[in-house]
């Protein structure tokens, strides 16, 4: 087989970029449902083809040479115009039949969507759908480059110059309305009261990472109080939400959580939920490109999504 063929297959480029995702030969191979043997032949294919390392190891730990980067943004364009032209041909085909591909944000409460997503392939058993989790920097990534068709995220309610590229490039079907919710161990919170930062300040919290979006609020709420002695503690951090309440059940620190999940998940939660005076409002919304919805399987999408919603 040619050098070209073997780098350009999409097989070998879809398996490439999985390998990059979890830099572990083990996960990786599970995910795509083959044996690691036969994923480490696979690279070391694409390795003999080009010449070079495209994988280094520190340790136990794998890390991507410069070869191996290069050859990552080139696989990204790659499938993303394979996945460009195959969605271009799609538009002419039936609504019934095709392949959608969903991302969604880490920190994004998705329980609504499976429970549409398993109707859904009930009725149309035809269009093959493929769900993956990032956060938010590489899920607009793969938006932007045309890897996914939709993207589930938290968007503000208010529109800023900053989010005048959704309005411009991008279309917003809004799923729910959210908002922040605290979960705190202060016995003397009322359920449902809402509360000003001074209530919370000198806690110890566990939290999503410093560039989740639900994080990102309540830091900005806080503002210049956020260095002082009494600031934000935060000896623990989660992208789970599930693992994020259960260590905020089993110790006593604080944790902020989205409305929808708690709302879903209350009867399980032994916290007290209440909430923060002046928290800028969001939604759980779709983003996708305009233009999008002519893509028939794309439309019939969006309309059974409205339907169940409604």
């Amino acid at each position: 087989m040619p050098k070209t063929e073997t780098i350009l297959s999409t097989k070998s480029l879809h398996y490439f970029l999985q390998l990059i995702d979890t830099m572990n030969y083990t996960q990786a191979a599970q995910i795509l449902g083959i044996t690691q043997p036969a994923l480490t032949q696979q690279i070391k294919k694409i390795e003999h083809a080009i010449g070079t390392p495209l994988f280094g190891q520190m340790g136990k730990k794998l890390y991507l040479t410069e070869a191996g980067k290069q050859l990552q943004t080139g696989a990204i364009k790659l499938l993303g115009t394979v996945n460009s032209v195959v969605s271009d041909i799609q538009e002419f085909t039936q609504e019934d039949k095709g392949h959608i591909a969903i991302g969604v944000l880490e920190s994004v409460n998705s329980d609504i969507l499976r429970h549409f997503l398993v109707k859904f392939n009930q009725k149309f058993p035809d269009i093959t759908i493929n769900v993956s989790y990032y956060n938010r920097k590489d899920l607009w990534y793969n938006l932007d480059n045309n890897l996914i068709d939709l993207a589930l995220l938290y968007v503000p309610e208010t529109t800023k110059k900053s989010q005048a590229n959704i309005q411009n490039q991008y279309e917003q079907m809004k799923i729910v309305q959210d908002k922040l919710t605290i979960l705190t161990h202060d016995n003397q919170a009322e359920v449902g009261k809402a509360y000003p930062v001074s209530k919370f300040l000198g806690k110890k919290w566990v939290l999503y990472p410093d560039d989740f979006y639900l994080t990102q609020l309540l830091k900005g709420k806080l503002g210049s109080k956020l260095n002082t002695r009494n600031g934000l503690k935060v000896p623990l951090t989660f992208t789970s939400t599930q693992q994020l309440v259960a260590t905020a059940q089993e110790t006593k620190y604080d944790t902020v959580v989205s409305d929808s999940y708690f709302q879903l998940h209350k009867n399980e939660i032994t916290l007290t939920p209440v909430f923060l005076k002046g928290v800028q409002k969001f939604s759980i919304s779709f983003i996708y490109r305009k233009g999008k919805k002519d893509v028939p399987r794309i439309k019939n999408f969006l309309v059974e999504l409205k339907n169940f919603l409604s």
